[in-house]
């Protein structure tokens, strides 16, 4: 997701490994995927021949500019689930299924607000940089680094499996070995890229990525409209009618909330894991550190707000365009189930040339999310517990490249893994379960280390591992994971595991629980120690607020 990488809702990855699709020409599709891999695989190598330091493998040298940053986290936040997922989202469930869009756009606020300056200024490579620097080092590096593998391992496990299914149904490919080759093919050409590339190589594929990605939603966003004479109203007033019936023989209505989220309770606590989330994304929150300085740190997150608010504004024409053109039927009838109506629609719009070009663009969303992920990850390990806590801050810059690129490969191989035994299952939780301990472990203990001056150590260790626990637990008892009743369209549950049931909690997503349980562990594991930093603490605020200090920052 990437995002998502981004958080669906259960019903937008199927629960069943799809056959292949007759739809278009996998010819078309092989040669457009091949083409694209050809030239990102020429950039990448063009841009490693710098790589010359722990700075340009980690955060591109610090050289990139505020709008290609900007581009680049675009690329990295706008996963195939953003795509395809919340296309789908619209076309069957209309107003509930845009709320996504909403729910992510809104997160970036919080991100430009509250984190994305002061986070340039404080830290260094990593998450853990902020959170350990008034802190004790070893405890709080080694909890940050836990969630940020947590977090990406869930992140890439989704991202991995939906690549299986998903590409190899563009392609044409039958059967589970075939989905099976698809992910290793993925996960080895994302190893390259991260391995050889760094961030400097990951980050032109992210901005090639989200060009692609914006371009191909734009001229199906034109190409719909067109259709309806640039009206939105007839769209949505079409479409609308155009909604079948239910089988109790009620028309559903797409544009009015409810249709999918009947309880504005649940609704509340996936909003809350979306819109606070995403401040708190490990590999959303290192891309501040590929910046020169705060400012253009903030440039940044603007142009990504833009980018993003602008593509998401696409989705709701495309998914509202996807049920008029495509029809509810055929959608849930694809192999791909909702996650077609993307796809589907180009083909309906411009043949096997526009489906091709949009199947090339999933493949491409895929590959840069995963990488994105993957070099955060490594990051993580080599800097955080490889350096801090095995060498105690004495390794070289090579020795971090070095461990960065083996753990890189490591965690490559068990996302392909991974990615494979979760082939057939449900993985969009795996995806909410990352947003839900992004917003309830990461989130309070960023906002408390930077705002916070009594915030000391036990606290940082409370919020972070009570966040991380309370939000797996949570998901892994609630109806998720086991309970729901099967649909009727495909007769199976969408729950993870089939034809059983051990859950308790009623929600689908925790957030509303583990969020303010995550910020409440922080200020009690604060206030019941006597630990406290006053001169820490004002380094860490001036350095905040100024720059004064920053790695590799220009002052001003």
């Amino acid at each position: 997701m990437s995002a998502l990488g981004a958080v669906v809702a259960p019903t937008l990855v199927p629960d069943f490994v799809p056959a292949a699709t007759t739809v278009g020409n996998p010819a078309i599709n092989i040669g457009i995927f091949g083409l694209f891999v050809v030239v990102t695989l020429a950039i990448v190598i063009r841009a490693s021949r710098n790589n010359r330091s722990a700075a340009d493998y980690y955060a591109g040298g610090r050289a990139f500019s505020g709008r290609q940053n900007g581009i680049a986290i675009a690329g990295d936040y706008l996963s195939a689930a953003s795509f395809l997922g919340i296309a789908g989202a619209i076309a069957l469930n209309g107003y509930d299924g845009f709320l996504y869009s909403i729910g992510f756009l809104v997160a970036w606020l919080v991100a430009l607000l509250l984190v994305a300056e002061l986070l340039r200024n404080t830290g260094k490579y990593t998450m853990a940089d902020v959170l350990s620097f008034r802190l004790r080092q070893r405890p709080v590096r080694i909890a940050a680094a836990i969630s940020t593998l947590v977090v990406s391992f869930f992140y890439l496990l989704a991202q991995m499996a939906g690549a299986g299914g998903l590409v190899a149904l563009l392609l044409g490919i039958e059967g589970a070995w075939g989905q099976r080759l698809v992910i290793v093919v993925v996960g080895v050409i994302m190893l390259f890229y991260v391995i050889y590339g760094g961030m400097k190589g990951t980050t032109w594929v992210q901005i090639i990525k989200a060009v692609l990605l914006i371009i191909g939603a734009g001229l199906m966003f034109v190409w719909v409209l067109a259709k309806f004479g640039f009206n939105l109203s007839t769209l949505l007033g079409d479409a609308a009618a155009a909604a079948p019936a239910g089988a109790n023989g009620v028309k559903p209505d797409l544009l009015t909330p409810g249709l999918q989220y009947k309880n504005p309770i649940d609704f509340i606590s996936l909003a809350m894991a979306l819109v606070l989330g995403t401040a708190g994304l490990p590999h959303v929150l290192m891309r501040f550190y590929t910046v020169p300085t705060s400012k253009e740190a903030r440039k940044s997150v603007e142009w990504a707000i833009w980018l993003i608010g602008l593509f998401y504004l696409f989705t709701l024409v495309l998914g509202f365009g996807a049920a008029e053109l495509v029809g509810a039927a055929r959608i849930k009838a694809a192999p791909g189930g909702v996650n077609s109506a993307a796809p589907l629609l180009a083909f309906e719009l411009g043949g096997e040339i526009l489906l091709g070009i949009i199947s090339a663009v999933a493949f491409a969303t895929i590959l840069a999310v995963v990488a994105g992920l993957t070099i955060t990850a490594s990051a993580s390990l080599s800097h955080d517990i490889y350096n801090t806590v095995v060498k105690k801050g004495r390794a070289t810059p090579e020795e971090e490249v070095r461990v960065a690129r083996i753990s890189a490969l490591v965690l490559g191989a068990v996302a392909i893994i991974g990615g494979i035994f979760a082939l057939g299952q449900n993985v969009a939780f795996l995806v909410a379960l990352a947003f839900a301990i992004a917003a309830s472990a990461n989130l309070p203990t960023i906002l408390y280390s930077l705002f916070w001056k009594r915030f000391n150590t036990r606290g940082a260790l409370w919020s972070i591992y009570g966040g991380l626990i309370s939000a797996i637990t949570l998901i892994t008892f609630s109806p998720v994971v086991s309970g729901k009743p099967n649909d009727a369209v495909t007769g199976k549950s969408p729950s993870m595991l089939q034809g059983v049931d051990f859950h308790w909690f009623p929600l689908d997503n925790p957030g509303i629980v583990s969020i303010p349980l995550g910020f409440l562990l922080g200020y009690i594991g604060t206030v019941t120690s006597k630990e406290f930093n006053a001169a820490k603490y004002a380094e860490m605020e001036v350095r905040s607020l100024t720059g004064h200090g920053a790695e590799g920052a220009t002052q001003h």
